[in-house]
């Protein structure tokens, strides 16, 4: 199963781009075109959304290959690694659309502080983000009671199931980190299992699984109505505040 965005070589210099059946390889020759930042995301659409100059997105099924990603491009002279994408919202007050830049990142056994100057720049950038705690899981966090039990024993905004990794991978090879993440599904919002369903081992939207779901219960409907709704909502800020923050993902130099 290939990737969505793959290094060649050892200098990562020349990303490769799946699109559909096609690879489409992309020269970097001008400076401001070099890949200085790595973006680790969970979906295809993401993948899509977080490319461009001065940046090089691993997706989530190419998690096995990230860590010699990282290793490569910390002796090739690249700066920071950001975990980008969409979030389950835990805090009460957040809704679909709204934006956490990470003060830290949490798992099951600790807490990673994220790089302090490249956090403020995305705050600044991003008007009306929070910027708090986020903690990362292995697996989907479906249910409300769920998310409030994360919320009471972690205090983390939100919950993704990227952002833990970037930590760690970042602490190994000496690379600044961030976490920008967009809330697609509040707290009190509950995921209905053709939504899980639908998300590929790829990335990519798993639409026969999705249907299948569908038609053993079709009391899913409407509630994955609204979650379309929500991840419409979500994908339009992701591309609005990716634009804002242009090549290298805001990274202040240092």
């Amino acid at each position: 199963m290939a990737p969505l965005l793959q290094y060649v070589g050892t200098s990562l210099t020349e990303p490769v781009v799946e699109t559909g059946d096609k690879t489409k390889y992309t020269k970097l020759s001008a400076e401001h075109h070099r890949p200085i930042v790595i973006a680790f995301v969970g979906m295809a659409f993401e993948a899509k959304i977080a490319a461009g100059p001065g940046v090089l997105v691993v997706c989530r099924n190419a998690r096995r290959e990230l860590a010699a990603a990282a290793a490569s491009a910390a002796r090739h002279g690249y700066r920071g690694i950001i975990s980008f994408g969409v979030a389950g919202g835990l805090a009460g007050e957040l809704r679909t659309g709204d934006w956490v830049v990470a003060s830290s990142v949490l798992d099951a056994e600790t807490e990673s502080e994220t790089d302090t100057a490249w956090s403020n720049r995305l705050m600044d950038v991003i008007d009306g983000a929070s910027y708090a705690p986020i903690v990362g899981v292995d697996t989907p966090v479906a249910e409300p009671s769920r998310k409030r039990e994360l919320y009471e024993t972690t205090g983390a905004a939100a919950v993704d199931m990227e952002s833990h990794v970037v930590a760690r991978i970042a602490a190994a090879h000496g690379l600044a980190f961030a976490a920008v993440r967009v809330v697609v599904d509040p707290a009190d919002r509950a995921l209905p299992s053709a939504a899980l369903r639908g998300m590929g081992a790829d990335g990519r939207a798993d639409v026969r699984a999705v249907v299948r779901d569908l038609v053993a219960r079709p009391s899913q409907i409407s509630p994955l109505a609204r979650i379309a709704v929500d991840a419409y909502t979500a994908r339009t800020e992701m591309q609005r505040v990716r634009r804002l923050l242009g090549p290298h993902f805001g990274i202040v130099a240092g």
